[in-house]
């Protein structure tokens, strides 16, 4: 693979064991050595996301913290806890994290329900990206997202799986919708899905980023897809880091 000297983000990998996968760091290190990934946003697993979120916060900022920032640290919190919930970013935010990851369907809330609402309050406040697992109806589908957006114009948001894959039909009109979406890349064929993107003048490679949604995917496929992309070359290197690069500290 060539990747002519791009900075190569990828931002989403869930590490540890979930139910159909498992992801240990140093497996995760080595497949980005291998394929000249720099850095990933990494989520903790599915349990800790639905329900340990303060075990899945100490994961995710331990490996974090022993990659020499080659990981960067997603913070989750089930928005049902409340006033723990927004304690518990606070702690991961202490630790290191520098982005909050939620899942509809884990979590088991709507998008327009209200509930989200005093974690994105705390992400705008800290200038955090927030991704968001799309593709499982009702509750996580692109075009709620993108409401949601509209609703929080101070937060970027990225489109986990850009609906992946029932729902990609909805993806460009939700980028269309809201300007602070953005697409990530993952499962998504370049010559349809991403052809998509790219040709459409309100979204643009600018409003899409590379993921690879480890260890659900194969990493290699995922990388020579947008290597087989056909675009500039100063497009690609903004697909495949720039553009989460800018929101990260």
């Amino acid at each position: 693979m060539t990747i002519s000297g791009a900075h190569v983000l990828d931002a989403h990998v869930r590490i540890g064991a979930s139910r159909e996968a498992a992801l240990p760091v140093d497996t995760l290190l080595a497949t980005m050595n291998r394929l000249g990934i720099d850095a990933a946003l990494i989520a903790p697993p599915e349990r800790c996301i639905a329900y340990h979120n303060a075990e899945g916060n100490a994961l995710t900022a331990e490996s974090a913290a022993a990659s020499g920032d080659r990981l960067r640290a997603y913070a989750v919190a089930n928005p049902w806890r409340g006033t723990d919930a927004i304690a518990d970013l606070d702690r991961a935010r202490s630790a290191g994290a520098v982005a909050l990851a939620v899942d509809p369907v884990l979590q088991g809330f709507d998008l327009h329900d209200g509930l989200l609402d005093p974690l994105l309050r705390k992400a705008s406040e800290w200038n955090w990206p927030v991704y968001v697992r799309t593709g499982t109806p009702p509750t996580a589908l692109p075009l709620p997202l993108a409401s949601l957006a509209r609703r929080h114009p101070d937060v970027t948001f990225i489109m986990g799986r850009s609906g992946a894959t029932d729902f990609w039909i909805d993806a460009v009109p939700a980028l269309r919708y809201a300007p602070n979406l953005l697409a990530d890349t993952s499962y998504a064929p370049w010559d349809t899905v991403l052809s998509g993107f790219g040709a459409d003048p309100a979204v643009g490679p600018g409003r899409v980023v590379f993921a690879t949604d480890a260890p659900y995917t194969v990493p290699d496929v995922e990388l020579q897809r947008i290597l087989d992309w056909p675009l500039p070359a100063a497009d690609r290197a903004r697909v495949l880091g720039e553009n989460l690069a800018h929101l990260l500290p």
